[in-house]
């Protein structure tokens, strides 16, 4: 389904890979490259992009979940932080919560490679056919 659609700009900013989706249990497996342009004067990459990375997982898991004919717009973003992130490849889980005809509810965990968990996300989006998007 993503392959079909012209990546974002800053979904390509952020590294974005598609991983795997369970269509059955409504989640999706997202990559990220954490890059050295993101990171805060600590060395972790900053927790804005980290928000993104979450974001971008949980708004194309809509997308794939509903085979392209919705395109979530986020209204709510709740973000907690765990651990620092670093330049490094970072996964994120994303979960399909609840959906209605016009809104999703998600939440999504962002890990590092080793297992780590760094920051969890839960959202509200309001949902347009994606024609309109």
């Amino acid at each position: 389904m993503l392959d079909a659609m012209p990546q974002p700009p800053c979904a390509a900013f952020l590294g974005y890979e598609f991983v795997s989706v369970d269509r059955e249990a409504k989640t999706m497996r997202v990559a990220f490259q954490g890059g050295g342009q993101m990171l805060n004067p600590r060395g972790g990459v900053q927790g804005g992009y980290l928000t993104a990375m979450l974001d971008d997982a949980m708004g194309s898991m809509v997308v794939v979940l509903t085979e392209g004919a919705k395109a979530p717009a986020s209204v709510d973003i709740h973000t907690q932080f765990f651990a620092s992130a670093g330049v490094e490849r970072l996964i994120c889980e994303a979960e399909l919560v609840h959906m209605t005809k016009s809104t999703a509810f998600t939440r999504a965990t962002l890990y590092n490679e080793a297992g780590e968990k760094l920051a969890f996300a839960t959202q509200t989006a309001r949902l347009f056919d994606l024609k309109d998007a």
